[in-house]
């Protein structure tokens, strides 16, 4: 999931753009924010970028290896249809 830093940027970011009448609050507001979009993120099952660019690898490595048995798999069957034809 992503870290906390990344939530009090948005959170400042947000009370920063509030008006000046509300300023007295803009701890608290800040600390509110950050609660919500924290609860919010987490329901979206988000994954770092790091975390996608990892399975991405993975994948690749995945989709070779599978081609790769594809592959051998369709040989053996040639041979074994060129050995009952003999």
């Amino acid at each position: 999931m992503l870290d906390s830093k990344f939530f009090e940027d948005i959170a400042k970011k947000l009370s920063d753009v509030l008006p000046d009448s509300v300023h007295g609050m803009k701890k608290d507001l800040q600390k509110n924010f950050h609660s919500i979009l924290q609860a919010a993120f987490s329901k979206l099952d988000l994954v770092t970028r790091e975390e996608f660019d990892v399975q991405v690898k993975v994948l690749s490595k995945t989709r070779l290896k599978l081609e790769d048995l594809i592959e051998q798999v369709a040989e053996l069957e040639a041979k074994k249809h060129k050995k009952k034809g003999e």
